[in-house]
């Protein structure tokens, strides 16, 4: 099944840590679709940001639980990409 590259990028991810790899590494972090394989998370950067990408790596970030008044529930399982891009490229993401 192939997906959109605006289906496969959900949002970038905006944390100090994030911001810390790009500035250091020009790695940059994405929530993704969880049925996205790396091939098309490269696809979908290289088309929506025009740049040209080395390296990706994806990590399934599981569900927490959380407290309720109901008792406890947890959150969604979901997938996470970190993108390096090219030195000569940057994202305007922050």
């Amino acid at each position: 099944m192939e997906l959109l590259p605006t289906d496969v990028i959900k949002r970038p991810l905006i944390s100090e840590k994030s911001y810390h790899y790009g500035e250091r590494f020009n790695a940059y972090s994405f929530e993704v679709d969880r049925r996205a394989d790396k091939e098309q998370i490269r696809r979908a950067v290289e088309d929506i940001y025009k740049v040209k990408v080395d390296d990706v790596r994806t990590i399934v970030v599981p569900g927490k639980p959380k407290r309720t008044r109901k008792g406890e529930k947890t959150t969604s399982t979901w997938k996470k990409a970190i993108v390096k891009v090219h030195g000569d490229h940057k994202l305007e993401i922050y």
